[in-house]
């Protein structure tokens, strides 16, 4: 169980820091939540306590992490299918994972793609999402602003 103050990333929504574990009554039925708040998206989230691990919370990479996954998403070059819609449910399905190098890889991907051809608008979204997600777990880990922040993600897109 996570505590009060830790940060902690939520797929599909980012890193944030427990504000607070609070019981509400749901349907009736009352069950334990982190109130979860996501600075880099301005956003407090509900997270059921009883499910958090079985839907990929996590804690959030430590700073010495961090080179190993700039350095794993620069050396990675993989194929992409063709098919934007396989190419956006795998892509969906690596951001669900809640896995940074994953979430990295899928910005990496979509930004040199909508550099050589403009992106369906599903594709535009799910880059846009992918990088907040990523952009709100370094924000946690380095303490830096998010136009810095920004900054390295442009930086790794470009390896």
């Amino acid at each position: 169980m996570y505590q009060i103050g830790e940060k902690i990333v939520y797929p599909m929504h980012g890193a944030g820091t427990v504000q607070s574990i609070e019981e509400k009554e749901v349907l009736g039925e009352y069950h334990k939540y982190y109130i979860l708040k996501i600075p880099s998206a301005e956003m407090k989230l509900m997270v059921p306590v009883e499910t958090a691990e079985s839907i990929g919370v996590r804690p959030i990479i430590n700073i010495s992490q961090l080179d190993d996954v700039f350095k794993r998403v620069a050396e990675e070059t993989e194929e992409e299918c063709a098919n934007w819609n396989k190419r956006y449910r795998d892509n969906l399905s690596k951001i669900n994972s809640g896995d940074i190098v994953e979430i990295a890889k899928v910005v990496k991907s979509l930004s040199n793609r909508e550099f050589k051809k403009p992106l369906s608008t599903c594709e535009k979204k799910l880059l846009t999402n992918a990088r907040q997600i990523l952009a709100s777990e370094l924000i946690l880990v380095t303490n830096e602003s998010k136009d810095s922040v920004e900054q390295k993600i442009d930086k790794m897109i470009s390896c």
